[in-house]
């Protein structure tokens, strides 16, 4: 049970000249809290221990001190070390030679005799299990020695024992090393799952190169990506990934969106960061929405000097008859053959390969290809990709879809810039996802409560403006989404 909350029982007389003004952001924060119904709260009830506060009060408690900045009573930065890289590169190349340097010893300790020889299952490493087995067997062979020293009352013969026991034990010393390293190693890669790298302080943030840091240099930090939906300036939903890219966090975005929030509105905005095939496909054939997304080539594509480029594949003459293109040395790049590669995720992208008929003596060489000499220009062209390139352009040349997407910069921005600068919200004070998460939802709440009490404000105002006879006031209904990623 909950000790008792009641905010309109009132024991003492209230001092009229502390009340409250009227747009205060208290009153937004208690009305929005007041309105959440008790079945949320259940969770919290414990039918043990001492009566705990309301989560509801806290809750108001908590998401106050947000709105004034307030986020812990500690440094946020002090919350985190900043310098604790683990890399799967370096993982990998470290596993790789312990893998080497334990079939090393494995082979010196079988020419020795130190050792029975053992049937592996695989030649090229030891399992787990070989790896313990050769160590228990080591620990048997110094064990002897031990049993035969103890028995020994011969000095001189001791003295020949212990020099005999000395190489068994080194190897038995090295060998439950590669044991308690390898169970590190295969540690950290079920840590990484997908990713590049980890911080040690806190196994799900993730190395990215933020546009500042502590000494105003491109260094890395440990962080989470924040993908964010707004409009209007208001965050409408939010899901924290721990990967730096942005194409692998729209799709599951978007699902978050839709179990958790609202159901997708008619067009989906996003900067080019999340323009992919992948994601196009996904938007437009499996969701039914509009993509106003570019991609990473958009702007430069659309630029006089790209499109003036003779060496520039986009504008070389294609003709349909012969399936064949012409470049700038007037050579025909013909049909060759069909490539389809899958990328690491198992997305599939198919390809037409066409390749020149001759590239010796064109003067264009240099500049056109890094073919080797005796090798001709390959180009692939990607359909697929092509036909959504120009859907996309075609949709940010009309005039109703490229102004929503020239919104999207004056729509998404300033949430991050008041999350940064007005509430100085920059870092986390917890660790692990859900914390994360959790903390990030205060935040965002506290945006938004500021923004609609200075919105409730300014409207109280105009009401009482005598020289404005008539306010109409006219509700929007949430048409488009704006997307945007910030670690």
């Amino acid at each position: 049970m909950f000790q008792d909350y009641n905010m309109d029982d009132v024991v003492l007389p209230i001092d009229l000249e502390r009340k409250l003004p009227e747009n205060d952001i208290a009153k937004t924060v208690n009305q929005l809290i007041e309105s959440i119904p008790d079945e949320a709260f259940k969770p919290f009830l414990r039918k043990t221990g001492k009566p705990a506060y309301h989560p509801r009060m806290m809750m108001k408690v908590i998401l106050c001190a947000y709105t004034q900045s307030v986020f812990s009573g500690r440094k946020i930065e002090a919350n985190a070390n900043k310098f604790t890289f683990v890399w799967r590169k370096s993982v990998e190349k470290y596993s790789s030679q312990l893998t080497e340097k334990s079939n090393q010893m494995y082979d010196e300790l079988l020419e020795q005799e130190i050792i029975p020889s053992i049937e592996r299952e695989d030649a090229e490493a030891l399992s787990d299990e070989e790896l313990v087995y050769v160590a228990e067997k080591l620990d048997e062979h110094v064990q002897a020695y031990d049993q035969q020293i103890e028995a020994s009352e011969d000095v001189a013969e001791r003295k020949t024992l212990r020099s005999k026991r000395k190489a068994p034990k080194q190897y038995r010393k090295r060998w439950m090393d590669f044991i308690a390293r390898k169970k590190k190693y295969q540690h950290d890669m079920e840590i990484f799952q997908e990713r590049n790298s980890y911080s040690k302080t806190d196994y799900d943030a993730t190395f990215m190169r933020m546009k500042d840091d502590y000494m105003r240099n491109g260094q890395l930090k440990p962080g989470y990506n924040v993908q964010l939906a707004t409009e209007g300036q208001y965050a409408l939903a939010y899901d924290i990934f721990p990967n730096p890219t942005d194409t692998r966090t729209l799709i599951p975005f978007l699902n978050t969106i839709e179990e958790g929030f609202f159901e997708l509105p008619t067009y989906l905005i996003a900067d080019a960061g999340y323009g992919s095939e992948q994601n196009y496909d996904d938007v437009i054939q499996n969701r039914k929405r509009i993509p106003l997304m570019t991609y990473n080539q958009y702007r430069k594509e659309q630029k006089k000097k790209t499109k003036r480029d003779p060496l520039q594949v986009a504008n070389w003459p294609y003709d349909p008859e012969e399936d064949a293109y012409t470049c700038p040395n007037d050579q025909k790049l013909r049909f060759s053959h069909e490539s389809h590669r899958h990328d690491k995720y198992g997305f599939s992208r198919s390809y037409r390969i066409y390749e020149c008929d001759n590239c010796s003596s064109c003067p264009f060489r240099s500049e056109c290809t890094k073919a080797k000499e005796g090798n001709h220009r390959r180009i692939a062209i990607n359909e697929h990709w092509n036909r959504q390139k120009a859907y996309t352009q075609q949709l940010l040349s009309e005039e109703k879809t490229g102004a929503l997407y020239r919104k999207r910069k004056i729509d998404v921005e300033p949430v991050f810039g008041f999350l940064k600068a007005n509430l100085g919200f920059t870092r986390f004070s917890v660790r692990r996802t859900e914390k994360v998460k959790n903390e990030m939802g205060f935040a965002f709440m506290a945006v938004n409560m500021r923004k609609y009490t200075a919105a409730r404000a300014a409207m109280s105002s105009l009401y009482k403006d005598r020289r404005r006879k008539k306010i109409s006031l006219t509700f929007f209904k949430v048409n488009e989404i704006f997307f945007c990623i910030r670690s």
